[in-house]
């Protein structure tokens, strides 16, 4: 297997270095530099704690030991990367973080090495990736298409090999939606299954959860090990129930990934069968999300003293939004998230799991999806019609694992699979039965520094 991990073991078996992956990974940045998918870049960084790797003993090593790994400009932050949230004013700042998230320091504990950012849209408000002042985020397969958002970068950088694996955030499909885009991997943890101290920076009410895109499921199974906070694990039964849900808006080919990926469960041994998508609890889960985004943007946006002017139209008009919504409509959100939390358990009554297509169709072309606009609401059904239901699994709080199956027009196919709080194990014990039964699928670029 062609991941991170095989990276990590190719460095402790001595075909390689940890410096020499480093430098591949450099090189890397540079020459695909046209895809925007890093927006900095700390090459001392990189290259001291590629020598660190190389000189740690033998048994303090982790499964990741000496793999290069890029942060999002979002979310947890990295010591050292001056993290901006896509947007021109906070760069401005140039603040610098002195110590790492805690999420971050699991991370390295891991042995991977943080050394720069990866591009996002300003304030992770859409689906595709234009950073403010920056060239957009384009996607390997097609640099014509958007790599997904919001965390596109980390997306493009992971399927262009310029790294094994990357930090990413999702606080309404921004992991789930770049994986599809890309053909890669990602997990939206349980609500609280993952540290977010010490600053609590991303909680969004909780609805925003991080972790990894990588190229594998193993991958992100390591990952959400060496991070995940105590919880009651969900276990699966001996024959799995699985739940096939396709929405009337997906397009033929994510409908037959879709069910792709039930047979391939099937020819597991779980036992498939269909049910009508959730729609209805979907659109309830996305109107909340954009209260509580338009909310959290404008408390941001003030306490960073940063005005109307100096951020995308778009963004402006969300903060506008949010600066005029009434404690009483925020407090009602919050208890409208809590009932949708416990109706959500419903969709669990007579299956462990619910398999559905990731998005409606193929990546729209770079610069579709901007915050040039000036009507959230407007901007905020573009994304969900992109990707149907997505807010659902962020606001009732429950994992999602998105995985590629198959190809078409050139272009790979994401699902996703969602089960009630605590089961992320059990989606990547399902995600691996799916991986290993799923079309093969040959990335634009290799694995940087990976041995052939």
């Amino acid at each position: 297997m062609t991941d991170a991990m095989a990276l990590a073991a190719a460095i402790t078996a001595g075909q390689t270095t940890a410096s020499d992956v480093m430098e591949a990974s450099l090189a890397a940045c540079r020459t695909q530099a046209d895809l925007g998918a890093v927006v900095y870049l700390d090459e001392d960084m990189a290259r001291a704690g590629a020598k660190a790797a190389d000189t740690l003993p033998y048994d303090q090593r982790g499964p990741f030991h000496g793999v290069p790994f890029l942060v999002k400009d979002l979310g947890g932050f990295a010591k050292g990367l001056p993290a901006a949230a896509g947007s021109a004013a906070i760069q401005a700042q140039g603040r610098k973080p002195d110590r790492d998230s805690h999420l971050l320091q699991y991370l390295r504990h891991t042995g991977l090495i943080p050394f720069g950012l990866t591009a996002t849209p300003p304030f992770g408000l859409s689906l595709t990736c234009e950073p403010d002042g920056m060239p957009a985020a384009r996607n390997p397969w097609n640099p014509a298409l958007t790599p997904g958002g919001s965390s596109g970068g980390a997306a493009a950088a992971v399927a262009a090999g310029i790294v094994a694996i990357a930090h990413a955030t999702d606080a309404a499909g921004s992991i789930r939606v770049p994986a599809a885009c890309c053909g890669l991997t990602g997990l939206k943890p349980s609500r609280g299954a993952v540290p977010g101290g010490p600053d609590f920076a991303n909680h969004l009410m909780g609805i925003a959860s991080e972790l990894v895109l990588a190229r594998s499921v193993r991958d992100v199974g390591a990952a959400f090990g060496a991070v995940v906070q105590p919880m009651a694990p969900v276990r699966l039964p001996e024959r799995p129930r699985i739940a096939v849900a396709l929405p009337d808006r997906c397009g033929a080919d994510q409908c037959k990934a879709a069910k792709g990926a039930a047979d391939a469960l099937r020819d597991a041994g779980c036992e498939v069968h269909d049910i009508r998508a959730p729609d209805r609890l979907g659109a309830e889960a996305h109107a909340i999300a954009q209260t509580i985004l338009a909310v959290s943007l404008a408390e941001w946006l003030t306490a960073l003293r940063i005005s109307d002017g100096q951020v995308p139209p778009l963004a402006a008009a969300m903060a506008a939004e949010g600066r005029a919504t009434p404690a009483t409509e925020l407090f009602a959100a919050s208890r409208q998230l809590a009932r949708l939390t416990n109706r959500s358990r419903k969709l669990f009554k007579s299956a462990d799991a619910v398999l559905m297509p990731v998005l409606s169709s193929v990546p729209p072309v770079v610069g579709t999806l901007d915050l040039s606009g000036s009507s959230p609401d407007d901007h905020m059904a573009q994304l969900e019609a992109f990707a149907p239901n997505a807010a659902l699994a962020n606001v009732a709080g429950l994992p999602a694992l998105a995985l590629p199956f198959g190809m078409a027009n050139r272009l790979p196919l994401g699902v996703q699979l969602t089960g009630p709080p605590g089961a992320d194990l059990s989606l990547l014990k399902l995600g691996a039965l799916i991986e290993a039964r799923a079309p093969a699928i040959s990335f634009p670029s290799p694995i940087a520094g990976l041995p052939s």
